[in-house]
């Protein structure tokens, strides 16, 4: 597996790395994403599905706060993942920012999993 590291973007209130996982790329937000930062997670995956990168897994254990702007990155990033045969994966959410897709449903639309390593384990979408 490449562990390497692909690149971050930072503002004051989130931090945004990714790097690749064989056919995987994992994305991992720390912070708060909101209307202010969701540009700074939502270039990442567009860049990702641009390169060709149909599967995603978004690392939430380092999500502190997640508003409807950033619920709407990720559901714009999972309408292009699965377009391309592949999908948007979550892994590690917190209680505060379950409650987001809980309340508002998407947490239906979305394969929500405990811990990055048992998503990238799922295989192919």
């Amino acid at each position: 597996m490449d562990h390497g590291t692909v690149g971050s973007a930072e503002s004051g209130r989130l931090l945004v790395e990714v790097r690749e996982e064989g056919s995987s790329a994992v994305v991992t937000p720390a912070g708060e994403l909101d209307h202010h930062t969701a540009d700074l997670l939502r270039e990442p995956l567009d860049d990702l599905l641009d390169k060709g990168f149909a599967r995603l897994v978004v690392d939430c254990s380092r999500l502190e706060f997640c508003d409807s702007t950033g619920l709407n990155v990720l559901l714009g990033a999972r309408l292009r993942a699965e377009a391309a045969g592949g999908g948007v994966h979550l892994a590690g959410m917190r209680p505060v920012v379950a409650r987001v897709f809980e309340i508002t449903g998407a947490e239906a639309v979305f394969t929500v999993h405990d811990s990055v390593d048992a998503a990238l384990a799922g295989g192919a979408d």
